[in-house]
Order: structure tokens, then C-alpha cells, then sequence
């Protein structure tokens, strides 16, 4: 569409990109923002997802801006943290750090925060934080010992994918699922019509973007 707004999204995560071409979004350029994703002191679950995906958003702007030709585009930036009570899980990286994590939350309850920040054309920040409860089945050693073999929970917040094998672990899930899989659509999608990106034009077009 001629003079449509650009989206850049400040992620170079698969999953993602995904969801947004679920709704039918394709950005027109991937900047992955590199930032430090170590909790500070004390520092809740909530308040990491926010702090992580504004710290990305404003990566990208400066990142955006030191372009030779920086043109005024949408930057989309996102942050999954799973927590348990105040206790924030890693992006698990190696085998140990899943099974940490697996063990501490099978069978009970935990919290998955998605922070989505939306940096407006004239470089004005919108900001929404999702939550949603996810409690899994008590998994056995044989759950654990094949789930970390297949090498799913590498990089996935909290150490499991719902969207994969860990699907089948799931008891029950109250809130967004979309959030769970690292970007909740809903809020995602308000965000961008608000500021004016026509999502619902390839819907028009006869379907999402591929």
C-alpha cells in the first residue's frame, strides 16, 4: 500500500515474527536489539518484562536513528519473563538451566509476563504489559529426561515452549496464549491500530502476509 507506515520489529526471534504473520503483519525490517537481560536486585518478574522490552525498543530508535536515512517507522519491541512467585527464570541456554526450571515449576503454578512497547512515528513510547497463569502437569523424570533431550527449551523463557512438546503438559492456562509463545496478539494488534498501521489491509488483500 502506497505511503503506509513501516514496522520495524526490534527482535530477531522466529516465534514472533510468527504471530505477527498470523494477523497478517510482515515487517518491512528485523533489528534485533541486543541488551542485558540480567534481572537487577530484587527486581519482580513484571517488572523485568517491562524494563527488558522498553530497554529494546529504545536500542532500536538509537539504533534506527544513526541510519543515514532514519524514515519515522513503527518499532515493535517485546520481552517474555516467566516468574515464580518473585523469582524470575533464565532464557534457558544450557541443559542445567532447564532442568532448574522444569523441576520448579512442575506442578505448580507460574506467571508469564510479555512486556510489547510500540515507538510511535514521532518517537513516543506506548507501553503494555500482559500476564498469564500456567500451571503443568507434575512431571515425571521420564517427562523431564526426553523433554530436555529434544533440545525444545533451548532459548525459551522458563525452559519450555508451549507451542511445542510442552503443549502436553499443560494443565490449565488462564489469559492470553499468544502471550505464552512470546507476543500477545491482542494488545499487539490495539497497539498498532492506534497509531495507525493498517493490519487489516492484506485481510482485504485475500490473506495473511506470508
Amino acid at each position: 500500500m502506497a505511503g503506509r507506515l513501516k514496522l520495524v520489529l526490534a527482535s530477531g526471534s522466529p516465534r514472533r515474527l510468527q504471530l505477527l504473520n498470523q494477523i497478517g503483519v510482515e515487517p518491512d525490517r528485523l533489528l534485533p536489539a541486543a541488551v542485558d537481560e540480567t534481572p537487577k536486585k530484587h527486581e519482580l518478574p513484571r517488572n523485568l518484562a517491562k524494563r527488558l522490552a522498553r530497554d529494546k525498543a529504545v536500542a532500536a530508535q538509537a539504533a534506527l536513528k544513526a541510519q543515514p536515512e532514519p524514515d519515522g517507522a513503527l518499532i515493535l519491541a517485546a520481552d517474555t519473563v516467566v516468574g515464580v512467585g518473585r523469582r524470575c527464570l533464565p532464557k534457558a541456554e544450557l541443559i542445567e538451566e532447564a532442568a532448574s526450571c522444569l523441576r520448579l515449576i512442575s506442578g505448580r503454578a507460574h506467571r508469564v509476563y510479555t512486556g510489547v512497547v510500540l515507538v510511535t512515528a514521532s518517537g513516543q513510547l506506548r507501553q503494555r504489559l500482559v500476564e498469564t497463569r500456567v500451571r503443568l502437569k507434575r512431571l515425571s523424570q521420564e517427562d523431564m529426561d526426553s523433554y530436555l533431550a529434544s533440545g525444545e527449551w533451548r532459548g525459551k523463557a522458563g525452559g519450555y515452549a508451549v507451542q511445542g512438546l510442552a503443549g502436553g503438559f499443560v494443565i490449565k492456562l488462564v489469559g492470553s496464549y499468544t502471550n505464552v509463545v512470546g507476543l500477545p496478539l491482542y494488545e499487539t494488534m490495539s497497539l498498532l491500530l492506534g497509531e495507525g498501521y493498517p493490519i487489516r489491509y492484506s485481510w482485504l488483500k485475500g490473506g495473511a502476509a506470508r
